[in-house]
C-alpha cells in the first residue's frame, strides 16, 4: 500500500506547546518514539493509553491538507519543496489557543474568528492538489458514512476531503472520542488546567509535512518549514 502524506501545522519542538503535547499524547511525532507521559490531576483513574490512542498515532497536529497517496510521477521530494515554497512566502501570526470540545472530542481550538488560519488553510488546500492522486473509492465510501452534505460531497470528490473552505474548523486534537458527556467534562477541565501555561496567544510560524508509511502506521513528520515572508 503506497504512503500518504499530509500538510499540518503542528508546534516545532523547542516551542512549549510541543513539549506539553507530547508529555501528554506520550509520542513526539517529530522523533517517532514515545514521550514519557504525565498523567494530569484528576484524571488518574482514566486509561490514557486508549484516550490518546488516535490523536498519538497522527502526531498532535491541525489538519490544512487532509492525507493523500502521491500523483503518479510526483516525487516526495516535489512535495516537500512546494510546503517550503508556500511558508516561505507567509509571515507568522498570533491567534489565542485552548482546550475545547470539538462533538465528541476535545482539541486545542483557536478562540474566536481567525482570518489568516482560514486564509492559510484554503490555500493549503489548493496549492497542493497538483500533488494528490484522486481519491480511492474505499476513501469516498468511508467518508461518506459520516453523512455529508451536497457541498462536502462535491469537497470530497474534488478536492479528497470534505470538511475544507466554510466546514473548515481549526483544531489540534488532544483525546480520541469521549461519548459519556460527563466524562468528556471531567476531561476538558482538567485538561485546561494542566494546558494553562500553553493556553493563550500562541504563534503560528510554520507548515510541518507529516507521512504516513503504510495505512494504519503511525504518521510521523518529514519536514517543518518556518514561514519567512
Amino acid at each position: 500500500m503506497k504512503p500518504r502524506y499530509a500538510v499540518y501545522y503542528a508546534p516545532a519542538p523547542g516551542d512549549p506547546l510541543h513539549a506539553a503535547t507530547c508529555a501528554w499524547l506520550g509520542r513526539d511525532a517529530f522523533t517517532g518514539q514515545a514521550a514519557s507521559r504525565v498523567t494530569p490531576p484528576g484524571l488518574a483513574g482514566l486509561d490514557l493509553d486508549a484516550l490518546t490512542a488516535d490523536p498519538a498515532g497522527y502526531g498532535f497536529h491541525a489538519t490544512l491538507k487532509a492525507p493523500f497517496e502521491l500523483a503518479e510521477g510526483c516525487a516526495e521530494s516535489a512535495l516537500a519543496e512546494a510546503v517550503t515554497g508556500l511558508s516561505g512566502a507567509r509571515t507568522a501570526f498570533t491567534a489565542n489557543i485552548a482546550p475545547a470540545t470539538i462533538g465528541d472530542f476535545i482539541a486545542f481550538r483557536i478562540q474566536g474568528a481567525c482570518p489568516d488560519m482560514d486564509a492559510l488553510e484554503a490555500d493549503c488546500v489548493r496549492a497542493f492538489e497538483p500533488y494528490r492522486a484522486p481519491i480511492t473509492e474505499y476513501d469516498i465510501v468511508r467518508k461518506r458514512r459520516a453523512g455529508l452534505t451536497p457541498e462536502q460531497d462535491r469537497y470530497l470528490l474534488e478536492f479528497g476531503y470534505p470538511y475544507i473552505f466554510e466546514f473548515f474548523r481549526f483544531h489540534m486534537t488532544l483525546t480520541g472520542r469521549i461519548r459519556d458527556p460527563d466524562t468528556r467534562a471531567v476531561v476538558l477541565e482538567a485538561l485546561k488546567v494542566w494546558f494553562e501555561p500553553v493556553s493563550g496567544p500562541h504563534v503560528f510560524g510554520g507548515l510541518t509535512l507529516f507521512k504516513q508509511d503504510a495505512r494504519g502506521a503511525p504518521f510521523h513528520h518529514v519536514l517543518h518549514a518556518p514561514f519567512i515572508g
